[in-house]
């Protein structure tokens, strides 16, 4: 019986009060949902117009984080987001639940048996969701309802307070602004390394100003990205952001396209055209692939962004602009700068700030994460139901060196999911369950013995829960360990001892006499 009492309540809302505080407070909110209801998986997901993008999970494959879930394509996270009081479905609910094939432990294609969702709602808004499962059927059936509500309130509270506080520390008021750019790709940035971390606090520090941009990197790791992130976090996200690729203009017009030219001004010019340069006024110029750019060109160009001045071709008017430059390149510009490919005037302009973006194979656990994204993109275009990657897949991918980056790692994902579907059709599949496995990851090349690990994994069976584990009981014994070894690392003290776990001393203090460690005498509780 999974009953949820006065005391795990008040434990609850103690674990709710820390967590805020953390730099992980979304891991900590799950944290404390699963300290509360024993299950197998909890997600956090947060809501924004009408799209679920997990916040941290626990229990669910890495590739979950990768995901963003479309509300109206998933039955069960829309009967969640609709009601303003938590749902349960019975184990024989016919609606296909989102995480079929994902909870760990277990056998791909073993669905969810029990799932329960709590709509976290403030002020009448829905801010995120909260979701539950577990293999065993009729687990969340006896826990009381109105406990059930008291954990989505406070949930909700603290979700809407760890939301602003990010917001606040990664500086995005303006995150929220639309980015007018050609193309409808998404400017969201998926990955959650070291790598990663750090290229997203580059791009919150230098988005405001209005300096010039330089983003280098190899093909394919992302750079348009970045420079969709820098416009939209940008004073100028309000204005447009025009993109130009040097590499694909024939270089007799590369004047005309990024200046314009009137009518006349040479053969084939039938009227006047604006570049785009006078497109970006107010804006920002994005100059794809500027190691292309002929030498010829690259004074002129030199002048218009020091001056901020263009002169179309064939008029002798000179127009003044107001545009930020962010250019990008595969190419390491100081190395053509010193075999005189690039000028060295034109290069220390436009790399006021040099961001660098990190290669796939350095963005150590972003390999999942990324691979999920794909597979539920994909998923949506191939009309599936469910497209889950299997445990040796993933361990191909991660084997895998990734000369091409993200996009080729997107182009593997594609192929793997028609295999999928292709070789799922062809099955009995009754839960509509799809699955990428190490057979359908076509043209990846990797070493022996990382293959025949794979191969290994392959052929023993994923460890399977028998044995009914009491979360609470593991939870606790884990916090007991964890203070009782703060309080020996630190020969007692205990404002010492909440520094070193990041808490309170207060809440350490009263965690501790719950657990039934003696409270030293001078912590008031």
């Amino acid at each position: 019986m999974n009953q949820v009492s006065n005391n795990a309540l008040l434990s609850f809302a103690l674990d709710l009060a820390s967590a805020v505080t953390q730099p992980n407070r979304f891991e900590q909110l799950v944290y404390a949902v699963r300290a509360t209801i024993n299950c197998d998986a909890v997600v956090l997901l947060s809501h924004s117009h009408g799209v679920l993008t997990p916040l941290a999970q626990r229990g669910l494959s890495d590739d979950m984080m990768g995901r963003r879930f479309i509300i109206d394509e998933h039955p069960r996270l829309k009967a969640i987001s609709s009601d303003h009081y938590p749902v349960r479905f019975p184990a024989d609910s016919p609606l296909p639940d989102p995480y079929d094939g994902m909870v760990l432990g277990h056998d791909e294609n073993l669905p969810v048996h029990s799932c329960m969702g709590v709509p976290l709602y403030l002020e009448g808004k829905l801010i995120g969701v909260v979701t539950l499962d577990s293999i065993q059927p009729g687990v969340f059936d006896d826990i009381d309802t109105r406990a059930l509500e008291i954990i989505g309130t406070m949930a909700a509270m603290t979700l809407n307070t760890a939301i602003l506080m990010e917001q606040l520390e990664n500086q995005s008021q303006h995150a929220q602004n639309v980015l007018k750019v050609i193309g409808e790709q998404s400017s969201e940035m998926i990955g959650q390394s070291k790598a990663m971390q750090d290229l997203k606090q580059s791009i919150n520090l230098v988005a405001s100003s209005d300096f010039s941009i330089l983003i280098e990197g190899e093909t394919g790791v992302g750079k348009e990205l970045v420079a969709r992130a820098l416009h939209e976090h940008s004073s100028r996200a309000e204005a447009p952001m025009v993109y130009v690729n040097c590499a694909a203009i024939p270089h007799h017009l590369i004047e005309s396209e990024l200046f314009g030219h009137v009518k006349g001004a040479f053969t084939g010019a039938d009227r006047d055209r604006d570049g785009k340069f006078l497109l970006a006024d107010g804006g920002t110029l994005l100059l794809d692939e500027i190691g292309e750019l002929p030498l010829e060109v690259q004074g002129t160009l030199l002048r218009a962004i020091q001056n901020q001045e263009i002169q179309a071709v064939g008029k002798d008017q000179i127009r003044k602009v107001n545009v930020r430059i962010i250019a990008a390149t595969n190419r390491h510009l100081e190395t053509e700068v010193a075999e005189n490919r690039f000028r060295a005037d034109l290069f220390h302009r436009l790399s006021v700030f040099p961001i660098q973006v990190p290669p796939l194979r350095e963005r150590q656990g972003d390999v999942p994460v990324l691979a999920g994204f794909f597979a539920e993109r994909f998923r949506r275009k191939l009309g599936l139901q469910q497209l889950t990657l299997s445990a040796s897949a993933i361990d191909m991918l991660e084997a895998y060196h990734w000369p091409g980056n993200v996009r080729e790692l997107e182009h593997v994902i594609s192929r793997a999911a028609l295999f999928s579907k292709a070789e799922s059709s062809k099955a009995d599949n009754p839960k509509g369950i799809t699955v990428i496995t190490s057979t359908h990851l076509t043209g990846l090349q990797i070493d022996n013995s990382a293959k025949e690990k794979i191969q290994k994994n392959e052929l023993e069976p994923r460890l399977e829960i028998h044995k009914p584990i009491d979360l609470r009981l593991e939870t606790e014994t884990y916090q007991r360990n964890l203070i009782r070894k703060a309080l020996e690392d630190n020969q007692g003290n205990w404002t010492k001892a909440a520094q070193q776990l990041s808490m309170d001393r207060a809440n350490l203090a009263r965690l501790a006499k719950r657990l039934g460690i003696v409270v030293a005498k001078e912590v008031r509780i």
